[in-house]
């Protein structure tokens, strides 16, 4: 049927690995300043930032659109630097019964890549893959690059 889905994009960045996985485990409430264009905001709603089980409310901008995702810390892993979001409420359910992003920094020496996953079930067929989150995913990563490397 073609309702799981799931779309990947890796991303070299010059900044270090440790900061990008700090930014988003411990203060993604710092991204709106670094990312206006894309990020509103990151509140949190539930327990502290970056503890499993912890719920954030995202407000962003999707393709000229303000949306909103609510989601929890689901997985850490601190030896892969990966992080594991599960939307459990707004916008992106309208369209996928299940959507998790997993972020995953890799460093070797000077060498830093950012793996972003999108893991989603469309409700119908009819349901577009996220291929505009994964654009975002790029730009965050573009920006919190240019503003790290300053």
């Amino acid at each position: 049927m073609g309702l799981k889905g799931k779309l990947t994009v890796e991303k070299e960045i010059k900044c270090h690995g440790d900061v990008f996985h700090d930014l988003f485990r411990h203060k993604p409430h710092h991204l709106a300043n670094i990312t206006p264009d894309h990020i509103k905001s990151c509140d949190l709603h539930e327990g502290e930032f970056g503890a499993v089980g912890s719920v954030t409310l995202w407000k962003y901008t999707d393709e000229g659109k303000e949306k909103y995702r609510k989601a929890v810390l689901e997985a850490i892993d601190e030896e892969k630097k990966l992080l594991k979001f599960k939307a459990v409420d707004g916008d992106v359910l309208q369209i996928y019964q299940k959507y998790t992003t997993t972020i995953h920094v890799d460093s070797n020496g000077d060498d830093h890549l950012v793996t972003w996953t999108i893991a989603y079930e469309k409700l119908s067929e009819d349901s577009p893959d996220p291929v505009s989150h994964l654009n975002l995913a790029i730009n965050l990563t573009k920006e919190i690059e240019a503003h790290h490397a300053k």
